[in-house]
């Protein structure tokens, strides 16, 4: 059996393959997003057309039960550019960016979520905004959710920036992209995907903000409620300050041959 179907956790992004020709990787993990798929893919195809580079859209079905998996593994046999990886349950959206990141083959990875809140037109903009800084993290405007949402993330960001200290302004906003590099060695747990671009910064990435777009969502619902954006999220600050405590850095200032 290939272990890495079983894996529970996976330290960043797999290896480079060489000759493989992908230079941006497209990671949206999915859970019951069975209505937004397709219209997602729509847009994204366009957005990525217009970069004329090289591509995968990688899309992780979180074990859904509406079908949101067949309609994946459909899209993945008619088009090469995109690529299905199927959990056997649901195991969260840490778990599901994960498996996606390990697979990701290109030397930009982009992330952002299913239920087209994130509009995929923003796509130059991000990559853009790459050129100057080895992490891009998006700060969403004119948020369309509930107050309640608003409120839980508006408490959560404040929390984290107390806690761990570092400077990003809307860590909630999945529309992000990090150069490879960024992200090889980084240890993937569950609640890191509030925390990879402060865990790429803390190890000395330059990390930048773009202002994006932000959309009503009109089919499914959220997956997310208070208990995971604001009360798990401050439970994982500590586990996070702990890291940030524990990092290794050093320069090499000669090698021998």
């Amino acid at each position: 059996m290939d272990p890495s179907r079983t894996r529970d956790a996976v330290a960043g992004p797999g290896p480079r393959l060489h000759g493989d020709g992908v230079e941006l990787s497209v990671v949206i993990p999915a859970y019951n997003e069975l209505e937004n798929l397709e219209p997602l893919l729509a847009e994204l195809r366009r957005a990525l057309a217009a970069t004329g580079r090289p591509h995968e859209i990688i899309l992780v079905d979180d074990g859904s039960t509406d079908g949101s998996a067949d309609l994946i593994a459909r899209e993945a046999r008619r088009d090469p550019a995109v690529r299905a990886v199927l959990l056997a349950e649901r195991r969260g959206q840490s778990a599901a960016l994960a498996a996606g990141l390990a697979r990701a083959r290109g030397d930009i990875i982009v992330t952002l979520d299913a239920d087209l809140q994130n509009d995929p037109a923003d796509l130059p903009r991000v990559l853009g905004a790459l050129e100057r800084a080895d992490v891009v993290s998006g700060i969403r405007l004119g948020r369309h959710d509930s107050w309640l949402k608003r409120a839980s993330s508006r408490i959560a960001n404040a929390a984290r920036r107390a806690v761990i200290g570092d400077s990003i302004t809307d860590i909630g906003c999945s529309f992000k992209a990090y150069r490879r590099e960024s992200l090889a060695g980084l240890p993937m747990f569950v609640g890191a995907h509030r925390f990879l671009p402060a865990l790429c910064a803390f190890r000395g990435a330059r990390l930048v903000e773009v202002p994006l777009s932000h959309r009503p969502r009109f089919h499914g619902q959220s997956k997310y409620g208070i208990g995971d954006r604001l009360w798990r999220g401050i439970y994982d600050l500590f586990g996070v300050r702990w890291l940030k405590a524990r990092l290794i850095r050093y320069e090499i200032r000669e090698v021998d041959p």
